[in-house]
Formats: structure tokens, C-alpha cells, sequence
């Protein structure tokens, strides 16, 4: 398994491969490390906090995160730095160690992604729910079971940024390596969301 450090930006939020985030950075820490980031065009490691703020001393990060790229910033009206970050390949922190200037650094463990899977009948209805999603927020898609939604790993993760849930259903959607799982998890939950 292949392993590198990571500085980690933990969150009160859960950032999936492939789904975006707007961030305002005003923090020093963050500033800084923004800065490198866009110089060296690496990315950094986005975390669900287990424990603590966004804001001020570290936070106690969740050990599974998803790497975040920089794909586009501007000022924001009140004068802050804004943001978007892509989600990219996820992670298992191994340690973790606190910068003078408060920055958490991982020690980080890639971990591996399946195969691109086709979407299984069982889930199939998935695909409709997130077609009907993204319709309605004005997505294009190629339509039910063609392109991206045939792909498990794709309904998965948008369905896991999009449906009611918790952070901490998110982050434990995060840490499944399988997308059938995943999927699974996900039809199981689907009568908590109907109306009584």
C-alpha cells in the first residue's frame, strides 16, 4: 500500500472522490498552506472532525479522509479567500503531528480503489433517485444507466453527498472500499427518507 504525508484540513464535513467543497480560508495555517498548494500543485487531505472546531486549536481529525485538489479560487464580497476543492483518492491516516503554526500533518496509506464496476439490478433504483436528483439541480447526464450512472463508485459517492445524512453516515460511507457495499447501505437507508 503506498504511503506519503499529507497536511490534513479537517472539516464538519465529508469530501468524497469526484464531489467538490467551497471552503473560506482566513485561518494563517490554511493561508499558508493554500499558498504552497498552488505553488506545488499538490493537494491536501480533507477530514471529518471527530473532535474539536474548524476554527482554532486543532482538531481531532476522523483516520479516513479524500484528498482534496484546488481546482479554482477567488476573493469572496468580505474580502476572504474562497475555494473549490475536487475530491480526489482517499486515505487512512497512519499518524499524525501538529506544526508550530497549528497545521495537522498525516502520515497517510492510499487506499486502493476497485475497478470501474457496473451497477448491480439490485441497485438499480439508486441510479433512477440520483438521475432525478441531479435533474432537478440542473446536472446534464447521459440518462438512467449510461455513463456515469452505470458506474457503482459514481452513484455511490454522489448519492452519499446528496441524500439527508449525517457526517458521520457520510464518513462511514467514506471508509467502504466496496461500491457495492456502499450501494447496499444506501438501499437500506432509502425508507428513512420517505415521507410519513
Amino acid at each position: 500500500m503506498a504511503t506519503g504525508e499529507l497536511p490534513l484540513f479537517p472539516l464538519s464535513s465529508v469530501l468524497f472522490p469526484g464531489g467538490s467543497l467551497g471552503l473560506r480560508i482566513f485561518e494563517p495555517r490554511y493561508l499558508d498552506l493554500i499558498k504552497r498548494c498552488g505553488r506545488s500543485g499538490e493537494g491536501f487531505g480533507i477530514c471529518l472532525i471527530l473532535e474539536g472546531q474548524e476554527a482554532g486549536a486543532p482538531a481531532i481529525p476522523a483516520a479516513h479522509g479524500t484528498e482534496a485538489a484546488i481546482v479554482d479560487f477567488a476573493m469572496a464580497d468580505d474580502g476572504l479567500l474562497g475555494i473549490t476543492v475536487e475530491g480526489r483518492r482517499r486515505f487512512h491516516v497512519e499518524r499524525t503531528r501538529v506544526r508550530d503554526d497549528g497545521l495537522i500533518v498525516a502520515d497517510v496509506s492510499w487506499l486502493p480503489e476497485p475497478g470501474l464496476q457496473a451497477m448491480r439490478d439490485e441497485h438499480a433504483l439508486l441510479g433512477v433517485l440520483l438521475a432525478r436528483i441531479l435533474d432537478k439541480a440542473g446536472i446534464e447526464h447521459d440518462g438512467i444507466g449510461k455513463g456515469r450512472l452505470a458506474e457503482a463508485a459514481y452513484v455511490g459517492w454522489r448519492l452519499a453527498e446528496w441524500l439527508p445524512l449525517t457526517p458521520s453516515e457520510r464518513q462511514w460511507l467514506l471508509q467502504l472500499d466496496d461500491p457495492h457495499e456502499r450501494l447496499q447501505q444506501l438501499v437500506d437507508r432509502l425508507p428513512d427518507f420517505q415521507p410519513d
